[in-house]
């Protein structure tokens, strides 16, 4: 929204879902997401007789802008705390499980812009996944047997919607969702400390992390909506979130 100035933005997603279950995720001018007010006026708007819904294969025409993906890949070469140099000294070998998602799209042009050799696993973004997107151990063996016999550094897994990652060791263990977080706020607290915000279901070894740095660490309720409020509020440097879904804690997301 900043960079094209818009009114608002809309987020297309169906998560673990087919397409007929496409939900809709609005933005605000600054591109936040919704607050419970905001949201409930779309509702009321949209319950209204004024409105009418198309069926998922006749929703009109669009265009396409594919700059984006460049565009997204800038802005993380261009993080203070992103050094591509070394990135590209250290002659890393990654494989990568796209689940068959856009995240086949984004990730292997990153790692490219990265000097990183990527084997790519499930890269195609057809929608069609070939495993349970969950990023758990139990269902991330190919990648896990790819690692090792493609001698790779480690592994880099995502779900459908491209908002979980996950890692995988050199040995093809896994090293997972929640270590991850934590090795993230580790490493951009060893080089900027300040206010941290993060939601409710993440795990107490952030807020560890955080304190072993001399940061100071506030919770929010879940819901990104909350963190970032709570950010503001604070003067927050860093944010991390993690939501719950079904049983298990996911999403990942760090901002500096």
């Amino acid at each position: 929204m900043p960079i094209e100035n818009a009114d608002g933005g809309i987020i297309l997603t169906a998560s673990h879902n087919p397409k007929q279950w496409n939900a809709l995720k609005l933005l605000n001018e600054k591109g936040e997401f919704l607050n419970g007010a905001e949201g409930q006026k779309i509702l009321t708007i949209a319950e209204t007789d004024d409105v009418s819904f198309a069926d998922v294969d006749d929703l009109g025409a669009y265009s396409k802008d594919k700059s984006y993906v460049k565009k997204h890949i800038d802005e993380v070469l261009n993080l203070e705390l992103v050094d591509v140099d070394a990135i590209k000294k250290a002659n890393f070998k990654v494989v990568v499980d796209a689940v068959n998602s856009t995240g086949g799209i984004f990730i292997p042009a990153l790692l490219d812009r990265l000097g990183v050799e990527c084997v790519e696993l499930y890269c195609e973004p057809n929608g069609q996944f070939p495993h349970n997107s969950e990023p758990l151990k139990e269902h991330l063996t190919d990648i896990s047997e790819l690692v090792v016999k493609e001698n790779a550094d480690f592994g880099i897994v995502v779900d459908s919607d491209v908002d979980r990652l996950a890692l995988v060791c050199e040995d093809g263990s896994m090293f997972g969702e929640e270590y991850t977080l934590v090795a993230c706020a580790d490493y951009v607290l060893s080089k900027k400390v300040g206010n941290t915000v993060s939601n409710m279901s993440s795990s107490r070894a952030l807020r560890d992390v955080i304190q072993k740095h001399g940061g100071t660490y506030q919770a929010s309720a879940v819901g990104e909506v909350n963190v970032v409020q709570l950010m503001k509020d604070t003067n927050a440097i860093n944010h991390w979130r993690r939501r719950k879904r079904r049983n298990h804690l996911s999403r990942i997301s760090l901002w500096t």
